[in-house]
């Protein structure tokens, strides 16, 4: 028996044979079955007499050869009946009634035994093919419905995790993972255009398996998928197994496929290359060396393409989000500026009040659970934590020396004028309670509610003592400005009054004089501060959940 029949036979049809190997004993028959190569892979034994299928060894070409002919049971000698079993319309097996133990008798009017069991075994290899032919098309059916079955669970798996907070990189990478896992290659990269040094290129921005793409090979790739497109195609593909190359690649290149990602840019690079429905190429995915098929077929390229899409659309939205959330921070800071351009002595306040809250938010996270998210908030409170002053006459601000009792209440609305104003946004309800707290103290004697202890919300804690470091080491036109020795002195004396005691110790801890010298360098110029600005857009993003 040889491992070519082995294969092509297996468990299923050798327990069929098995069967009726056994029902052709009951006539006294033995039952034997044979590789096209003359190997037995088979033998019932009736054992009412022995029988010799050695004469018969080699002369399975010719039963074939017969059968081939049109004759569907093929006399061998006077004592064998034999036909062809197929699978599919290859001829896989032998098979073999030895008929030496029957009755020769004739009965008038029936059958011999010999053209019964020559009708049986006829039938019996139609359904055995038949069988195996609907047995195949369901396996088929069954392998492309559990294919399909990927393909759903990779879109759900990617539509699901398509947030836009989420990082372009990471969900570009979950998609070439996921498809690498479904579809054998030996590499699958993605590329997106991306501005650098003011002009646009195509880059990596994930990839999976071994695959090596240079910025030459990116553009010929990008000008060889635009030329396909331009021609009415859904892809590039590309390989030597039914026709030659189309186009010359490396020697390591067997197969290639690469689909494109439409999306809405505004690059120099997608303003002058080809549009489709008003979207133009803003990058590709690509694949070589289908592993485990000779090529790339259409079933790829749609996988390929519905994956593409999904990837298109999420870049396009990761870029409105951006978009949006630089408009957002730049409209904060525009509000910002103008409360700070009443005052020209608390000008950069706010900015620095957000920094130094940061800055005491990241100290306190090495020592108790406080995730980015929130960090993002007490930044953000502390940007805006003087947006109240909007409502303030700039006479009462500006104003040079003692403000009477009146003009001092005047002042002390302004948290609450803040927190009204940022009230009615709905994303910056989760910073209320920073505005409105700032000037809250632990002892209770602070406004505009005079809370005290722990009824003070943290967030409120944080801004207050920022805010304090802020204008004591700010120069009013009142007093000059206190060294940091002299705040942290005043900081030590408050705490348990005016500061929370744990807040309070953990930033005087804190390497303060690092954190002056960043500020130092940050805000000299922070219009060009572009590590600030990107972090202040990275916050707004949690706003905008």
């Amino acid at each position: 028996m040889t491992e070519t029949t082995k294969n092509k036979l297996g468990s299923i049809q050798l327990s069929d044979l098995k069967k009726f190997g056994y029902k052709i004993n009951k006539f006294n028959a033995d039952f034997a079955v044979y590789g096209i190569d003359g190997q037995q892979y088979l033998f019932c034994d009736s054992e009412s007499f022995e029988s010799d299928f050695s004469a018969i060894e080699n002369n399975c070409a010719e039963i074939i050869k017969e059968y081939e002919s049109g004759n569907d049971i093929v006399i061998s000698g006077k004592d064998f009946l034999a036909t062809v079993l197929q699978m599919g319309y290859e001829s896989v097996a032998v098979a073999y009634i030895d008929i030496t133990g029957l009755s020769s008798a004739n009965r008038p009017n029936e059958l011999t035994d010999k053209e019964c069991l020559a009708g049986i075994l006829e039938l019996f290899a139609g359904k055995f093919q038949v069988d195996n032919v609907s047995r195949s098309q369901m396996e088929k059916i069954g392998s492309e419905l559990s294919y399909v079955y990927e393909e759903l669970s990779i879109l759900h798996k990617l539509s699901s995790n398509m947030k836009v907070t989420e990082h372009n990189s990471n969900f570009l990478q979950m998609a070439c993972d996921s498809l690498t896992d479904l579809v054998h290659v030996e590499g699958i990269a993605v590329l997106l255009e991306k501005v650098i040094d003011d002009s646009p290129q195509l880059v990596l921005a994930a990839g999976s398996g071994l695959i090596d793409i240079d910025s030459n090979m990116a553009a010929i790739l990008h000008s060889r998928l635009v030329e396909e497109i331009k021609q009415g195609k859904e892809a590039l593909l590309d390989s030597n197994i039914e026709t030659p190359y189309k186009y010359i690649w490396l020697d390591n290149i067997k197969s290639i496929m690469a689909v494109p990602l439409f999306g809405k840019d505004n690059s120099k690079m997608g303003a002058g290359q080809f549009k489709k429905n008003g979207s133009s190429i803003t990058g590709f995915m690509v694949a070589v060396n289908r592993l485990d098929k000779p090529d790339f077929d259409s079933i790829d390229m749609k996988l390929f393409n519905s994956v593409a899409n999904g990837c298109a659309v999420f870049v396009d939205n990761s870029r409105l989000f951006k978009d949006l959330k630089e408009l957002f921070i730049g409209s904060l800071k525009a509000l910002v500026s103008s409360i700070d351009a009443k005052d020209k002595y608390t000008r950069g306040h706010s900015e620095r009040v957000a920094f130094i809250s940061k800055w005491i938010a990241e100290r306190l996270a090495e020592k108790q659970p406080i995730d980015s998210e929130e960090i993002h908030r007490i930044y953000l409170s502390g940007l805006l934590h003087d947006v109240g002053k909007m409502g303030v006459s700039e006479t009462v601000l500006c104003k040079i020396g003692r403000l009477t009792d009146s003009e001092f209440d005047h002042i002390k609305r302004h948290p609450a004028i803040g927190a009204n104003i940022l009230s009615g946004i709905k994303q910056m309800r989760k910073i209320v309670q920073g505005v409105l707290c700032h000037h809250e103290r632990i002892d209770g004697k602070g406004y505009p509610n005079g809370l005290s202890g722990d009824k003070v919300p943290f967030i409120g804690k944080i801004i207050s003592l920022a805010d304090s470091f802020d204008a004591m080491t700010s120069k009013r036109v009142y007093r000059d400005a206190m060294t940091i020795e002299q705040a942290m002195s005043e900081i030590e004396k408050g705490l348990g009054t005016q500061f929370d005691k744990e807040i309070g110790r953990v930033f005087i801890d804190s390497d303060v004089y690092q954190m002056w010298d960043v500020m130092q360098n940050a805000f000299s110029d922070m219009n060009q501060n572009k590590e600030f600005s990107d972090y202040g857009a990275v916050a707004v993003g949690t706003l905008l959940k």
